[in-house]
C-alpha cells in the first residue's frame, strides 16, 4: 500500500469526512496494480467469492482513488453479490458487474466508511461515512492491542495483585463485545469499546477457562487503546483444578476400537467445476463470505427433464450467545459471533480423518486482513459424501417380498471458532429431495470462579470451584427460497384435535389446519411441538399432478426461545429472537437479522424494523427468515471439552414431486 502522503488522498479523505452521504462514480484515473490486473484476467462466475487478487485489487484501487488516511483499517472486504433480478437475468458469457464491498474504520476519527469497488472498470463507484456511533465489526488487530493496554494499566495490575497474580503475561484477555445496555456513561458516547474477560494461563498447555479471574470489569477504546475504566467486585479465589484436555495430559487413552474405514475406490459421486455442485440431481453453487462464512446459491433439483429452482440463496445470518447470570460483569456477555465477530472470517483450516472422512473435496476461502492485504484460509469448506442410515423399506409378508434403499448424503461443511466455542455448520443433501441444516456445538464453555462451597444460582459447579453459567445460542438462517419460481406464499400447518361431536363419536379424530400468513405481521411466528406446526412454502402458480401447489416444508428440529425479557437491552438488540419465523419480501438490502452493524447498537434494526411496513407476503418473492436456539443448562460431562450438541431444521418435499423422488435408487449389492 502507498504512504499516506499525497495532497489527492488528503482532499478526497476530507470531502468524505466533511460531506459524509454516497458519493457516487467518483473520478478514478490510474494504472491497476498488479493484483488488479491478475483479477481482471480471470473472469469468475458472478456468485464466486472474492479471490485473493480480487481483495487485494480492491484495497490497490481504493489505495490509488486516495481514499485511505493512515489511521484506516480494513474490516471486511467481501462481494457484493448481483441483484437477484440481475442474477436471475444473466447467461454465462455476458458481462455483470463484479463489485465489492469494503468496510472500514478510521481510527483517528473513530468513523466507519462503506467503499464499493467496480473490479472491472478499476474504480471506486460508492463511498459513504457510516453515522457517528455506528460500530463496524470487530477485528483481532485491535484486540492485541487491547490485550497490551490492559496489561500496562496500574488498576489493572493491583488487581490482580490482589488475587496473588504478580505477572500480567500470564493473563488470557477475551476482547468481548460492549454492547449497549443503556447505562453507559456520557463519556463513552460514540467511542469504540470493548469489555474483555480475564483468565488465568500460567503454561501454554494449561485451559485458561479453567481459572477464570473473577470480579473484574475493564473498559477500552479500542480506537485509542485507553483503559477506561477498571472496575473491581472483590477478588474470587481461583478454582484449584487445571482442567486439562490436551492429548499429552490424557495419559492412557482406550483401546478395543478397531478402524473404521470409508473408501470410495471409483471415486466420489459428486461433480464439482469451479464452485459449481453436481450431485443426485441436485446442482448449486457454494459461496463464503467473511461475515456469514459457509453460503449456498441457486440451490436446483432436475425433475422430469429440467432443472426446478428451490432456493436462490441459504445462509446463517446471525447468532446470539446469551447468558443467564444477572450479576456484574456476567449481564454483559452476550456476544453476535456473525455481526459483531464475522464468524466466517474465524472459519478453521479442515483437516481430513477428523473434521471430514471419506473422499474430500475442500474449497480454500479468501479474507482481508486489517492492513488490506489478502489472507487464505485453506480447506475451509468441505465437501464429502457420507452414508445416512436407512432411506426406504417395506417387506411384503403376504408375497415374501422386501425392498430397501440405503440413504445417502451429500455434505457441505465449514467450523469457526469464536474464543472458547466452536461451531461447525453442515448443509446435507439427500437423494429424496431434502435439504438439512445442522449445527453442532462443542469447544469449552465459558465460566466463572465461585466460592468454596457457593452453590450457583444461574449456573452448574462443573469442577471444584468452577461454574458454567445457563447460557443459550441462537441462530437465524436467512432462505430467500423460489420454489419453481419467485412467487411463493406460506402457509403454516397445525394438527389439531377435534372434540367429540357427531362426525367424531369416539374422539380419535384429528386433522392438519393450514392457515395462510399473507402479511409480515401475521407471519411472525413460534414453532409448536404440541401441534407439530410446520410452515410450508408453496407456489400457487404450478400444480401437481392432483392440481395441488407444489411445495417445500420447513420443519423445525431442536428449538427454545430467547429466556430474556422482551424489554430487556439485548432482547431490543437481538430483535430477531422475538419470533422463530418471519417472512418478508426479498429486497436486496435486507441481509442480516440484526441489522448491517449490530456492534454496540441500541436495538430495534434489522427485522423489527422492516416487518413494521407490513408487506405482503403472498404469491410474491419472499424470504424465510427461521430462528432456532440451544439452551445449554451445563453437566459435568460437558467439561473440560464439550461433547457435541446439534440442532438445526429440515426442508422436505411437500408436493413437489409427483410420488416418492428416491424410488429409482439401484438395490444394494
Amino acid at each position: 500500500m502507498a504512504a499516506d502522503n499525497s495532497v489527492s488522498r488528503r482532499g478526497f479523505l476530507e470531502n468524505a469526512l466533511l460531506g459524509g452521504g454516497a458519493l457516487a462514480a467518483l473520478p478514478v484515473v490510474f494504472q491497476p496494480a498488479a493484483a488488479a490486473q491478475r483479477a481482471a484476467a480471470a473472469v469468475p462466475h458472478p456468485l464466486d467469492p472474492l479471490t485473493a487478487d480480487e481483495i487485494e485489487a480492491a484495497t490497490a484501487i481504493l489505495d490509488e482513488a486516495g481514499v485511505l488516511g493512515r489511521g484506516f483499517r480494513f474490516i471486511s472486504t467481501s462481494l457484493l453479490e448481483p441483484a437477484k433480478t440481475e442474477m436471475q437475468a444473466w447467461k454465462p458469457g455476458q458481462p455483470l458487474a463484479r463489485l465489492a464491498q469494503v468496510v472500514l474504520l478510521d481510527r483517528e476519527s473513530g468513523l466507519g466508511f462503506e467503499a464499493i469497488v467496480d473490479l472491472g472498470k478499476h474504480a471506486v463507484s460508492g463511498f459513504k461515512k457510516l453515522p457517528a456511533g455506528v460500530q463496524p465489526a470487530m477485528f483481532i488487530g485491535e484486540c492485541q492491542e487491547c490485550e497490551q493496554a490492559v496489561r500496562q494499566s496500574p488498576k489493572f495490575l493491583e488487581a490482580l495483585a490482589k488475587r496473588g497474580i504478580d505477572d500480567a503475561n500470564l493473563v488470557i484477555i477475551d476482547c468481548w463485545s460492549a454492547g449497549n445496555y443503556g447505562n453507559e456513561p456520557a463519556g463513552y458516547k460514540n467511542r469504540r469499546l470493548t469489555r474483555p474477560l480475564f483468565f488465568l494461563k500460567p503454561d501454554e498447555a494449561a485451559n485458561p477457562y479453567s481459572r477464570p479471574i473473577d470480579g473484574l470489569l475493564a473498559v477500552i477504546d479500542l480506537n485509542t487503546s485507553e483503559v477506561l475504566e477498571v472496575r473491581d467486585f472483590g477478588p474470587v479465589p481461583l478454582p484449584p483444578e487445571e482442567g486439562r484436555w490436551d492429548r499429552d495430559s490424557i495419559g492412557k487413552f482406550r483401546d478395543g476400537l478397531m478402524p473404521l474405514e470409508i473408501v470410495q475406490p471409483e471415486g466420489p459421486s459428486f461433480t464439482v467445476s469451479g464452485r459449481d455442485v453436481r450431485w443426485q440431481h441436485w446442482r448449486f453453487r457454494i459461496g463464503f463470505n467473511a461475515r456469514e462464512g459457509l453460503t449456498l446459491h441457486d440451490v436446483r433439483h432436475w425433475d422430469a427433464g429440467r432443472e426446478r429452482p428451490i432456493l436462490h440463496r441459504a445462509s446463517i445470518c446471525e447468532m446470539l450467545v446469551t447468558y443467564g447470570d444477572p450479576g456484574e460483569p456476567y449481564y454483559r456477555k452476550n456476544p453476535f459471533d456473525i455481526g459483531e465477530y464475522l464468524l466466517g472470517a474465524m472459519a478453521n483450516p479442515l483437516s481430513q480423518g477428523c473434521d471430514c472422512l471419506g473422499t474430500i473435496r475442500y474449497f480454500d476461502a479468501h479474507i482481508v486482513t486489517e492492513r488490506g492485504d489478502a489472507l487464505a484460509i485453506k480447506n475451509a469448506i468441505c465437501l464429502h459424501e457420507e452414508d445416512a442410515g436407512l432411506l426406504w423399506k417395506h417387506t411384503e409378508q403376504r408375497m415374501d417380498q422386501a425392498e430397501a434403499r440405503r440413504s445417502r448424503r451429500l455434505v457441505v461443511s465449514y467450523i469457526a471458532t469464536a474464543g472458547n466455542y466452536d461451531y461447525a455448520f453442515y448443509w446435507h443433501f439427500y437423494q429424496d429431495g431434502s435439504l438439512a441444516c445442522e449445527v453442532k456445538l462443542t469447544g469449552i464453555m465459558n465460566t466463572t470462579a465461585i466460592h468454596r462451597g457457593q452453590t450457583p444460582e444461574f449456573g452448574v459447579e462443573v469442577a471444584p470451584q468452577l461454574a458454567a453459567p445457563f447460557h443459550q445460542h441462537v441462530f437465524c438462517a436467512r432462505l430467500d427460497l423460489d420454489i419453481d419460481g419467485n412467487e411463493n406464499s406460506v402457509q403454516e400447518v397445525n394438527t389439531v384435535g377435534l372434540p367429540r361431536a357427531p362426525k367424531n363419536p369416539h374422539g380419535h379424530a384429528f386433522r392438519a389446519e393450514v392457515t395462510p400468513l399473507a402479511i409480515e405481521s401475521a407471519a411472525r411466528r413460534h414453532v409448536n411441538g404440541a401441534a407439530g406446526r410446520f410452515w410450508r412454502v408453496v407456489n400457487p402458480q404450478r400444480k401437481n399432478r392432483l392440481g395441488q401447489p407444489v411445495g417445500y416444508r420447513l420443519i423445525p428440529g431442536e428449538n427454545c426461545p430467547l429466556l430474556l425479557q422482551p424489554d430487556s437491552a439485548v432482547a431490543r438488540r437481538a430483535g430477531f429472537t422475538q419470533h422463530q419465523l418471519w417472512v418478508t419480501p426479498h429486497r436486496d438490502d435486507e441481509r442480516f437479522a440484526a441489522g448491517e452493524y449490530p456492534n454496540q447498537h441500541a436495538g430495534g434494526d434489522g427485522l423489527p424494523r422492516w416487518t413494521t411496513a407490513d408487506r405482503s407476503v403472498a404469491a410474491t418473492d419472499i424470504v424465510l427468515w427461521y430462528v432456532f436456539g440451544h439452551n445449554h443448562v451445563p453437566r459435568l460431562e460437558d467439561w473440560p471439552v464439550m461433547p457435541v450438541s446439534s440442532l438445526g431444521f429440515a426442508l422436505k418435499p411437500d408436493g413437489f414431486f409427483e410420488r416418492n423422488p428416491a424410488l429409482d435408487l439401484p438395490p444394494p449389492g
